[in-house]
């Protein structure tokens, strides 16, 4: 007999940099949420879906849970939290360590208010040798209820489909949401935001990147379709970073404009001819307008 169709909403959350956004790209198996080794990388809920024969789960992929500094914080913040209860299946990702920091403890704590079905996902076990992984269990069982516990690496992809088979194992029966072929109801333009800004991320020193923002202005096809023309700014807080983010005669734009475009090729099988601009508006992260205009989502604000 035929295993019935499952249905549902899985939410990733962690702290930042666990890596949520490798693993849900890995699980989709294609790059749509951005990666970076800083803070603070992905800012709205991102919806992507993996469709298979058991079934079709839809990731959100929250901001990080932590105590948030400003307004921009705060929205991120609330996004996730409120995640919690509107998912069929929570994955809490930590890393392999037996130390438990406050930052955890406070995701715990968030995590004991609800009654979805949390798994814990310790990610990176490629970084360690296999015998330590059960003291890593061992460490984090008792911190909170969870369903499972399974041990992953994101990067290489070890052990996913057990995370995969563990998630239907907690889904309801429930019909397809998207069309075979969806991967993500993101607009396009909102995934071309993010690979820019991934791209400035991945090259600039430390303090910069909290404060960028990336706006589409406009992205035409030519007549012929075989070429997109983007324009993008990317948005930061001070003259000092714009010139950071320029570059000596123009070179850090130059690599950041040849990075993201190889990448929104891949992305859109199309040629691209992009230009990025660069702009300063102060205290972006702490107005509601701005932040509305740069892709945030103001009912969440």
């Amino acid at each position: 007999m035929k295993e019935s169709f499952k249905s549902g909403f899985v939410t990733l959350i962690g702290r930042p940099n666990v890596g949520k956004s490798t693993l849900m790209n890995q699980l989709i198996g294609m790059k749509i949420a951005i990666t970076s080794s800083k803070p603070q990388t992905t800012r709205n809920r991102i919806q992507t879906v993996y469709t298979g024969e058991k079934g079709q789960i839809i990731f959100l992929d929250t901001p990080g849970i932590h105590k948030a500094k400003n307004k921009l914080g705060e929205y991120m913040v609330t996004v996730a939290e409120r995640t919690l209860n509107e998912v069929d299946v929570i994955l809490w990702l930590v890393e392999p360590t037996t130390f438990i920091g406050a930052g955890e403890r406070h995701i715990a704590e968030q995590l004991s208010k609800t009654n979805t079905p949390v798994v814990l996902v310790i990610n990176k076990i490629d970084t360690v040798k296999k015998e330590e992984i059960l003291t890593f269990i061992d460490a984090y069982k008792d911190i909170c209820k969870f369903e499972d516990i399974v041990p992953v690496s994101a990067i290489n992809g070890e052990n996913t489909d057990e995370l995969l088979d563990t998630i239907f194992k907690h889904l309801p029966e429930g019909p397809m949401y998207y069309d075979e072929d969806t991967i993500t109801d993101q607009p396009e333009r909102q995934i071309v935001a993010e690979l820019i800004r991934e791209k400035a991320l991945r090259r600039l020193d430390d303090e910069i990147p909290h404060g960028i923002a990336v706006a589409i202005d406009s992205m035409k096809t030519r007549q012929h379709g075989r070429i997109v023309d983007i324009d993008a700014t990317i948005v930061c807080e001070r003259d000092s970073h714009k010139g950071i983010i320029i570059g000596k005669q123009g070179s850090m734009l130059k690599a950041i404009g040849t990075d993201a475009r190889i990448e929104i090729e891949n992305l859109l099988d199309i040629k691209v001819n992009l230009k990025i601009w660069v702009k300063v508006k102060k205290d972006w992260r702490d107005s509601d307008f701005l932040m509305k205009n740069y892709g945030y989502n103001k009912k969440e604000i």
